[in-house]
């Protein structure tokens, strides 16, 4: 199908000027609204995260038009930050959908007026359950701040659209209120970052949080004794692509690293001298629990490429059980920063 062309007209510079210090103006006041948001966080808050933090099944998150919107993305926020939840639709929950909430659960509600009324049987089913219930309301005197459990109220701030009709500042606040609920009750439950690696398998997440341990390479590791001739250490850097050996005393514990930064100022003497003679003693080293994104940092702030990844031994001392070099980690979507 042909489209007629549409013609496009350059805006002059004193437009663009208006346009951007529109924008800047609408982030301003939105900005300035979560300002008052964070000023105004009471011991509801907590009570509200702590109740979260209890529940015995799930949080189910309910909420109408853009409302809704937000609470989906709350509901998903708290799913991947290990809470289980879900998004409760109140016009599809007197249809059926009001099986979805159980006794155990507990309900968030969002509502910027607190008088949605697609919202009333969501209500009056949570209370016949004996369900918990949290109003993120703007205004108290409601339906939702008259049956909420716990109250957590929005500063009284207007739109940033200039005639209140379109939800946007009360929006925002409301997204920000859900981010902080979502990790505050993280927090308070203890997840871990194995436990947060092992809900997002697929992604980016999941990636930067991967132990070192399975990613470091295990087999034929660069290893030598503090007595081998550098003129046999030298073949083992070279045959390796880590730039560097380890030398290791006769229990297997690490004693130093030789890397090419050694071998340079070592030069001269590389034709008589032992590994003992030329390693670097105390050499950093990197343990398998530690997450790749962390590992990656740490590397590019000591301005390494390569590092052993060490075990504690029964009798003292590390073993070296892997090495990881920076290009191991690069192509799992991670950057130094």
């Amino acid at each position: 199908m042909n489209h007629p062309a549409v013609a496009h007209s350059t805006p002059s510079p004193a437009q663009i000027a208006t346009i951007r210090g529109r924008g800047r103006a609408i982030i301003a006041h939105e900005a300035e609204a979560l300002r008052h948001l964070g000023d105004g966080l009471d011991d509801s808050f907590a009570r509200a995260c702590w109740l979260i933090a209890g529940a015995r099944r799930r949080l189910v998150v309910s909420g109408m038009g853009k409302s809704g919107h937000i609470g989906r993305k709350i509901a998903a926020s708290f799913s991947a930050t290990g809470t289980a939840a879900l998004f409760l639709h109140p016009a599809e929950a007197s249809h059926g959908d009001l099986g979805m909430m159980m006794a155990g659960d507990v309900l968030l509600v969002l509502s910027n007026s607190g008088n949605t009324a697609e919202l009333g049987p969501v209500l009056r089913h949570a209370r016949a359950l004996g369900v918990a219930i949290i109003g993120m309301v703007a205004r108290s005197r409601s339906m939702v701040g008259d049956m909420a459990d716990v109250l957590l109220l929005l500063p009284d701030r207007p739109e940033a659209c200039e005639d209140s009709f379109a939800p946007t500042t009360s929006t925002v606040m409301q997204l920000a209120l859900g981010d902080a609920l979502a990790l505050s009750v993280m927090d308070a439950r203890g997840i871990s970052r194995r436990q947060i690696r092992a809900l997002h398998p697929g992604g980016a997440i999941g990636q930067r949080l991967t132990p070192v341990g399975e990613v470091m390479s295990r087999a034929g590791l660069p290893l030598v004794s503090p007595d081998a001739l550098m003129r046999d250490v030298v073949p083992v850097i070279t045959d390796h692509r880590f730039g560097l050996a380890g030398v290791v005393d006769a229990a297997g514990r690490l004693m130093g690293v030789i890397s090419d930064g050694d071998l340079r100022r070592h030069f001269s003497a590389l034709g008589k001298a032992s590994a003992g003679e030329v390693m670097t003693r105390d050499p950093r080293s990197l343990c398998p629990d530690m997450v790749a994104v962390d590992a990656l940092q740490w590397m590019n702030e000591a301005k390494i490429t390569a590092a052993f990844v060490v075990a504690p031994m029964a009798e003292g001392g590390e073993m070296p059980v892997g090495i990881v070099h920076m290009h191991d980690l690069l192509p799992m979507g991670l950057e130094p920063a």
